[in-house]
């Protein structure tokens, strides 16, 4: 027995020495033909770096919000869509031990016990009914020759590298969501208080021509139109509460909590929008995670062809068992009732009908879509960057002659103001420029809103404070 099992343990160690790893080994695409050294919409008008030169994992701390600050902090905690995320990649990570344990035997035991009696009229020497007992141990082991569990096991921690990746991203995405809501709630309470200033102005102005008319200097349409001047503008005051309430709803989707036991108040909103170090295109590679995801989808589907390949080879197996068998259980654990076997099989699929070729065929082309997948990401990932450096540029001069704008406005106001209380000009002045004072005021609200909105966006595109691990 034992000389028998030594031979064929040893000829086994020999053949997985000798043992190779059927497909294509692993190398990381090119994510583009041609890789730009510098962005485009930084040319003359560069971004103020920071003195580390680095986004932080807190990125959102640059913003100066201790609201924000607190909101953000309970994404991980309390986001349903970064859970999710997690539970996948807690999923993925099982996934790899799954696959690596066809590095190692399977064993198993059992206990039988059977009363059975053979037929008379087939020969038997005996028909007397016998009893069988049985405490077999089994084991069985397949030689990995071809590689087959090694690129499941290459594959699995891929895939566990992708989802750590997409947790990375879907938390990026999401902190990135609480922020840009956030700042168009603040800006929406900023729009708020200027409206409701506004609507003060507006009723001192129906008042003043209300005084007039009844002095009998000014026309009954004075009234009516300061009036409806007054009511749209009330009313246009009660619409922006809509927004506000949404989107204090979708933050309180963002921290996993119910709309109705979720409550921001309005505050007074002095952000500016800060500095944001921008690097080099190359570094967006290590920077963002939905990258890193899609580059291990890459080397996952890559093992995959190697797994296919190995199927055109024979699969060879070593079984062992041994234990105790008998006809008593009083004889059962006796030195006589033991038993083993041992020895290798040896199985090759002769044909298929042409599985294994198609299947080859559909990993390679797996394969070839993750590649084109990776490389429209890297694409995707610096149009988000140029698109926001333009975006924050081209609004930066646009609030700069916005801000003359709303001067210019507030001037206005004030002359022809002035001009009808001395009866030179007629009230339909005072309105026209009273409503472009309050439009231009909101626009450059809006401004902000859009420069910050754009701030966040640019923090995302370059992958947030995300670090490799």
């Amino acid at each position: 027995m034992s000389g028998l099992t030594t031979r064929i343990m040893v000829g086994s160690c020999s053949l997985l020495l000798a043992a190779c790893t059927i497909g294509p080994d692993y190398v990381k695409p090119t994510p583009l033909e041609t890789m730009p050294t510098a962005y485009k919409e930084l040319k003359g008008w560069k971004v103020a770096q920071p003195q580390d030169g680095k986004v932080q994992e807190k990125w959102w701390e640059i913003y100066s919000d201790p609201v924000l600050n607190s909101l953000e902090e309970q994404i991980v905690i309390s986001n349903l869509t970064v859970s999710t995320a997690e539970a996948r990649f807690r999923q993925a990570r099982a996934a790899v031990q799954i696959a690596k344990s066809g590095y190692f035997p399977s064993l198993s035991t059992g206990a039988s016990a059977t009363r059975s009696q053979r037929s008379g009229n087939l020969g038997a020497v005996s028909s007397r009914p016998t009893s069988d007992f049985q405490i077999p141990l089994d084991s069985s082991w397949e030689l990995d020759l071809w590689g087959r569990v090694r690129r499941s096991v290459e594959a699995s921690k891929a895939n566990a590298q992708a989802s750590a990746a997409d947790l990375a991203s879907i938390t990026l995405s999401s902190q990135a969501a609480l922020a840009g809501d956030y700042f168009q709630m603040r800006i929406l309470d900023a729009q708020i208080k200027l409206m409701d200033a506004t609507i003060t102005v507006y009723r001192k102005s129906l008042e003043m021509t209300n005084n007039r008319y009844t002095a009998g200097i000014a026309a009954k349409a004075d009234v009516l139109q300061a009036e409806t001047q007054f009511k749209s503008t009330e009313a246009q005051a009660i619409d922006l509460g809509v927004q506000r309430s949404q989107l204090e709803h979708a933050i309180a989707l963002l921290v996993g909590k119910p709309p109705a036991a979720f409550y921001l108040p309005p505050t007074l909103f002095s952000t500016t929008v800060p500095q944001i170090p921008t690097g080099l295109p190359s570094e967006i590679l290590e920077r963002r995670p939905d990258i890193a995801s899609s580059e291990r989808s890459v080397a996952a589907a890559n093992a995959q062809i190697g797994i296919a390949k190995a199927a055109y080879f024979p699969t060879i197996k070593l079984a062992a068992s041994a234990g105790l068998e008998a006809s008593s259980i009083a004889s059962l654990l006796s030195w006589p009732s033991r038993f083993w076997s041992v020895g290798p099989t040896i199985s090759a699929t002769l044909f298929d009908g042409g599985l294994r070729a198609a299947q080859s065929e559909q990993v390679k082309a797996a394969y070839d879509a993750t590649v084109a997948t990776y490389r429209e990401t890297v694409l995707t990932a610096f149009q988000e960057v140029e698109d926001n450096l333009a975006a924050l540029r081209i609004l930066e001069e646009e609030t700069r002659v916005q801000d003359q704008a709303v001067k210019a406005a507030q001037q206005v106001v004030a002359i022809t103001t002035n001009q009808y209380q001395s009866g030179t000009v007629a009230y339909l002045n005072v309105l026209v420029a009273q409503s472009t004072s309050l439009a231009n005021e909101r626009t450059i609200l809006g401004l902000l809103g859009r420069r910050l909105t754009a701030s966040v966006l640019l923090v995302k595109a370059l992958g947030g404070g995300w670090v490799p691990k």
